[in-house]
């Protein structure tokens, strides 16, 4: 099967009134293994890579190693830039073949914000895609980039911020963190708060802290997608380290490759299960 376009993927789940997870990759081991992990489940998802990680796997090569992982599967899968970083990033992969756009300028000021979103999202429209955008600040690790800004989303801009952007999903702050060295708290009246003021569908960054009687929760406040990567990096990493101690001179790569791929694949199935259970 074909990715699948990023508004016709969330039409779906919310016909079945499902949470899409998005998948942090890096390579093609991470995902080719997020890949069998969603068809494993027959549950929708993203596969999803920032911008900071294309410093390893370019747009072209993640949205054809995706096409390659999926072309023999039927569970609807999109292809996800996550935290955009800049317009040349956004563009890069939409031309690449990515099906759905994430534009992170929450780092700017509010007007700013605004601007850069609404470059964007004009961009993204043309060729049909859904763009996320961030308003406030999510604090944690990233990949390798630390973030000590935890500025939680204001109600009071979230209307007049989707309206002036025309972001199509959005990304909001309400005691998430991203990583896993720091603990979430979540503020569930502050979700339903914002789900109430907001017209478009809300996304949870930081997924892998996050208890699941909390998400199922939250998942009566309009909540769309919710993003995972240190869960699936950890058992990735882990599956390499453990052959190492067991054996300092071992040297398959192939075979710890594949134990690796199935190991992850493991882990997206369970987490999609469960975000949906």
């Amino acid at each position: 099967m074909k990715l699948i376009n990023g508004f016709d993927l969330m039409s779906y789940a919310q016909r079945r009134k499902l949470v899409l997870p998005a998948f942090n990759t890096t390579n093609m081991e991470m995902t080719f293994a997020i890949v069998k992990g969603l068809n494993a489940a027959k549950l929708p998802g993203y596969v999803q890579i920032s911008s900071n990680n294309l410093r390893l796997s370019d747009p072209d090569t993640i949205a054809y190693l995706t096409r390659r992982a999926q072309e023999n599967n039927d569970t609807p899968i999109g292809l996800h830039l996550d935290h955009g970083k800049s317009y040349e990033d956004v563009c890069a992969c939409v031309k690449a073949g990515f099906t759905s756009i994430m534009i992170d300028a929450s780092h700017l000021p509010f007007e700013e914000n605004i601007a850069e979103v609404r470059r964007a999202v004009e961009y993204c429209h043309f060729y049909n895609l859904p763009v996320e955008a961030e308003l406030g600040s999510i604090g944690g690790k990233e990949d390798d980039l630390v973030s000590e800004a935890d500025a939680k989303t204001d109600p009071n801009m979230v209307a007049d911020f989707v309206e002036r952007t025309g972001c199509d999903t959005l990304a909001v702050a309400v005691g998430n963190v991203h990583g896993i060295d720091a603990v979430p708290h979540i503020d569930l009246p502050l979700l339903k708060k914002i789900a109430e003021i907001s017209p478009v569908p809300l996304v949870l960054h930081g997924g892998s802290g996050i208890p699941f009687d909390i998400i199922h929760e939250a998942r009566k406040y309009n909540l769309i997608k919710i993003n995972y990567g240190a869960d699936l990096r950890r058992v990735f990493v882990a599956t390499y380290g453990k052959a190492y101690e067991k054996n300092h001179k071992e040297n398959q790569i192939i075979s710890i490759s594949l134990q690796a791929v199935d190991e992850v694949a493991h882990v997206a199935e369970n987490l999609v299960q469960k975000i949906n259970g």
